[in-house]
């Protein structure tokens, strides 16, 4: 294998163009970006891509759960495989960076190996996975968990806002739910996942540098909480005869702030929120919300939530008013590979690069495969620490740094 030097190999231009154009997939009036998965803009989003890692002279294919793979062979076509990527669906009037880096930087930096004649021992297989966000299904990480074989059929059953399953929004794109398990790949079949990423956060910012090394992942906790009341005519229902639903929910959310804000790293996000029936003149009779609740120490993150259950609990029968929580999806936090990080670290180094260790907040797909291969992730300094939303930047030279780093990292572990 051929030495790497202190040049800039990848190509900056090249990379940011196709950020750009992909970027206007799913274009919003708002300046978002909205490309929920199995729908028309992820499919023309894994279009674009697949013409892309043809480009890069990869062979393109899609696995039984809508996962886009471009392989490059290996000297040793049966040596275990290295995976690098991320995913192309997004939050609703999401971003252009987050995901669509990572998956556009293994593209540049797997074509960038070929431009350079560098022949390796192990494959490699950039992937896009299928909806990582879960904002469609209220349930994410579809692809990766198929591809580490715990996608099972009761999770298919998760439903959008429009009462649509996965399976049976993968059905009407050509995809059949059955298949999900063909997806899987076998213990010791894959080498290692390499992930580029967005921060959004703002640490790299405040320490005015351009890349960083995750150690690893907090573990999202999401539940659906319904409260139900009774809805009553706004004018002629005394205040202490009622059981309005929206006022006990604002008492829980107001627990579920004080409970998160005593631990050093929990966050806790309610993210959406429904009231019925809706009217100006109406005692809410039902609000129904979710809670995002995460930490890198699961043990903390879990002694939270039964907190937060008991609070709400006592909360709602004081109040007269029914309580049910749902657990939608639970991951546990992973430490990110310290041969991995070294490896970074060095590629790194070879640049000039100072780095800075840190924890993912946000999930990521890595997180699914952390029980079949190491993991490593790079991050790429966010403006503002700013995320899912239009407004979310990192510049062209942060992405490039981020990717050479990427790319050298990849020359280290393909052997």
């Amino acid at each position: 294998m051929r030495s790497a030097n202190r040049t800039q190999r990848t190509n900056k231009e090249r990379l940011w163009k196709r950020l750009m154009e992909l970027a206007e997939v799913g274009r919003q009036p708002s300046g978002g970006v909205t490309r929920m998965s199995f729908t028309p803009e992820e499919r023309a989003a894994k279009d674009r891509v697949a013409a892309w890692m043809r480009e890069a002279g990869l062979t393109v294919r899609e696995d039984a759960i809508g996962n886009l793979i471009g392989r490059r062979e290996g000297s040793q076509p049966d040596a275990p495989v290295v995976l690098v990527g991320s995913h192309l669906d997004s939050v609703p009037n999401g971003g252009n960076f987050d995901g669509p880096l990572g998956v556009l930087g293994a593209v540049e930096a797997v074509q960038t190996l070929a431009e350079e004649g560098i022949s390796h021992t192990h494959p490699i297989e950039v992937i896009a996975f299928t909806d990582e966000e879960g904002a469609r299904f209220r349930f994410g990480m579809i692809g990766s968990r198929a591809l580490a074989g715990t996608l099972t059929q009761e999770h298919l059953q998760a439903c959008d806002a429009n009462g649509v399953s996965i399976a049976e929004a993968m059905r009407a794109v050509g995809f059949n739910p059955e298949n999900v398990h063909q997806a899987a790949r076998t213990s010791g079949s894959v080498k290692a996942y390499l992930e580029l990423h967005i921060e959004q956060g703002r640490v790299l910012e405040a320490a005015n540098l351009a890349v960083g090394i995750v150690t690893g992942i907090a573990g999202p906790l999401w539940l659906r909480v319904r409260i139900t009341g009774e809805a009553g005519h706004a004018g002629t229902t005394p205040m202490a005869m009622r059981k309005d639903a929206l006022a006990a929910a604002a008492e829980v959310l107001q627990a579920v702030e004080a409970l998160a804000v005593r631990q050093e790293r929990t966050v806790a996000t309610v993210g959406q929120l429904h009231v019925q029936p809706g009217g100006v003149n109406i005692i809410p009779g039902v609000v129904e919300f979710t809670l995002d609740l995460r930490d890198t120490d699961e043990a903390v993150r879990d002694a939270v939530e039964q907190e937060i259950r008991a609070q709400a609990a006592i909360i709602c029968k004081r109040r007269g008013v029914l309580l049910d929580m749902t657990e939608l999806q639970r991951v546990p936090p992973v430490e990110c590979s310290p041969w991995l990080r070294t490896e970074m670290a060095a590629a790194a180094g070879e640049l000039g690069l100072e780095t800075q260790s840190l924890p993912s907040g946000a999930g990521h797909d890595g997180m699914q495969l952390a029980g079949l291969c190491p993991i490593g992730m790079l991050f790429v300094r966010s403006k503002n620490g700013i995320s899912h939303q239009p407004e979310e930047w990192s510049s062209p030279e942060d992405c490039a740094a981020g990717v050479e780093v990427l790319y050298r990292t990849l020359l280290r572990v393909v052997g």
